[in-house]
């Protein structure tokens, strides 16, 4: 992973003494609230139903287990002994004292931390593939690409004042699971036909409000002209984009309104007069920032391990974990792991600081020191050996983080919703407990198969419910919390937004509408059939039947 030079450290240790200044100030009563609002959420610090909430950010989702562990530490000294891990990979911490922030933020720095541009109008934390030089599906490791954007956006002056916030995904390999299609810029890195990494250009995607897949503006594009590009696409952002409506202000909408065609026109003859600028990538710098990433030294291992075979025919619990958590790898002998955040009755994404520290050690054993924060709200360990397979399980049981339910119905995404966000419409996490202890039955969830199960507390969609298979959207009903689901949705190469099923449901249906939802599912599915794959084959009419037939069938009795 990137390691900070000098110039980096001293970047990021002057922001903290400044903001220490700007919260002196505040609290003191020498800058007013508005004053002190685009300061706080320029390092990650919002005000939220209950506290102020701080988001750090995990650059394309990579943590040395040094920074797990300091992570840790400031869930212990300054919040409630817990974090969060979001759909952003980022963490948050949802109870710090605002006085304390700055103390916070310098402690993140002693490892390499902050909270920069995780909020406010600005270019936010850069995310990719969880899997990233490692998954055998990727034809070109995007990881340091996903550095290089960082470096560029971060205190850009041109594009510290966007219209709205703005959101970067970039992928390598065969497989989306960076969900670039949802995302205002989407990079899909590949090899053209003369071998020479290129890259596709998505843009207008996003969820909220009004969710869209977003267009391809360009499907080649060489890899040196990244940056350029981008900047060309904000640029056209930054001066059509509307400031006159927040509920307007993302690209997407402007390029709805210009029409991709259009707006891809614009974004050439921009490009056109920087393309050859100062942002072009020299070769000499893609190797530089690349070598923070080859640091691994793989041992030459048979991917044929007797004694894992033996506890795999002799173990059923290691083999559904195995089935469910464990993932293919490049290298023979070694695989990733997917460490559960979703066990029955615990908030999807936290973890406490004795987790957080037992995780650490866990990356330090078995996979160089180093982890993954996924998009669904999981941690990873990227390089084990398979030889240690087993012997990881038993320890990640006792953290607590085996739950094999990765892929399936309870290994839910979702927002902290109602219980911690101000802009919440409806809680979340009891909605996913609920719907977590109604389908607390492995071999039931195993048989369901791959099902992806989203929550959003209110419009702005931080639970991504629009691609969930199933998305649960908290909406407000004459001041009480009710629940509108969504089918159909889905990530990946083939992104879709889900269909509104019919009106909403209160809290305590949920649970028994996605049960009945899973019944027509298993009712019409064929062999080898996701949920998804019977959305798209039958439509959404049949399982609407048997949601609202029934209620109205009980209306009447």
């Amino acid at each position: 992973m990137y390691i900070y030079d000098d110039i980096d450290q001293r970047i990021v240790d002057e922001r903290v003494a400044q903001y220490r200044d700007q919260t002196r100030r505040y609290l003191a009563g020498e800058l007013s609230d508005d004053e002190f609002r685009p300061l706080r959420l320029q390092n990650g610090l919002y005000i939220q139903r209950h506290a102020p909430m701080l988001r750090i950010a995990i650059p394309y989702g990579l943590l040395a287990s040094r920074q797990l562990r300091k992570l840790a530490h400031i869930a212990r000294v300054y919040d409630r002994g817990y974090s969060h891990f979001s759909t952003r990979q980022n963490v948050q911490f949802n109870w710090p004292a605002l006085e304390r922030v700055p103390d916070i933020l310098a402690e993140l720095a002693t490892v390499q931390m902050h909270g920069i541009q995780t909020s406010g109008s600005c270019v936010r934390n850069i995310t990719t593939d969880q899997f990233a030089g490692v998954a055998p599906d990727e034809v070109v490791d995007a990881r340091p690409y996903a550095e290089i954007l960082r470096q560029w956006s971060t205190f850009h002056p041109e594009f510290a004042y966007l219209p709205r916030k703005f959101k970067i995904a970039v992928n390598g390999a065969e497989s989306d699971r960076a969900i670039i299609q949802m995302h205002d810029i989407g990079l899909g890195f590949y090899l053209d036909e003369q071998g020479e990494v290129a890259l596709e250009i998505w843009v207008g995607g996003g969820m909220g409000r009004t969710p869209a897949i977003g267009a391809m503006i360009r499907k080649h594009l060489p890899w040196q002209h990244a940056l350029s590009y981008c900047e060309a696409i904000l640029r056209v952002y930054n001066r059509y984009g509307r400031r006159d409506n927040a509920f307007k202000a993302r690209i997407k909408i402007l390029v709805k309104a210009l029409g991709a065609e259009e707006f891809a026109r614009q974004v050439e003859a921009e490009w056109a007069q920087i393309k050859d600028g100062p942002s072009t990538i020299t070769q000499e710098e893609l190797d530089r920032v690349a070598s923070f990433f080859r640091n691994r030294t793989y041992e030459t291992l048979s991917d044929d391990v007797p004694a894992f075979n033996e506890k795999l025919a002799s173990d059923k619990a290691f083999a559904n974990w195995v089935k469910r958590n464990v993932h293919a790898h490049k290298v023979p002998g070694y695989r990733a792991v997917t460490l559960s955040l979703k066990p029955t009755g615990t908030a999807p994404g936290d973890a406490t600081a004795d987790q957080m520290d037992s995780v650490a050690f866990l990356a330090d054993r078995y996979s160089f020191g180093e982890l993954r924060v996924s998009h669904e709200q999981n941690l990873i360990l990227a390089d084990v050996k398979k030889s240690d397979l087993y012997q990881l399980w038993q320890e990640a049981v006792r953290v607590g983080f085996a739950t094999p339910n990765i892929g399936l119905l309870t290994d839910i995404i979702c927002c902290p919703g109602g219980d911690f966000c101000s802009l919440a419409n409806a809680k979340s996490i009891p909605i996913a407990q609920a719907i977590q202890q109604k389908f607390d039955d492995l071999d039931y969830l195993h048989d369901i198969g791959d099902l992806d199960l989203n929550i959003s507390g209110c419009m702005n969609s931080c639970g991504h419910h629009h691609v969930g298979h199933i998305g649960v959207l908290g909406v407000d009903k004459d001041g009480s919390e009710w629940y509108q689901i969504t089918i159909g949705g889905n990530q990946g190469n083939s992104a879709s937004i889900g269909t509104v099923i019919g009106p909403s449901f209160a809290a305590d249906e949920v649970p028994g509408v996605v049960e009945k939802l899973i019944e027509t599912y298993i009712e019409q599915r064929t062999d080898e059939e996701r949920f998804i794959d019977t959305v798209r084959r039958i439509g959404v009419a049949p399982f609407k039947e048997h949601v609202y037939g029934e209620k109205k069938e009980a209306a009447h009795v």
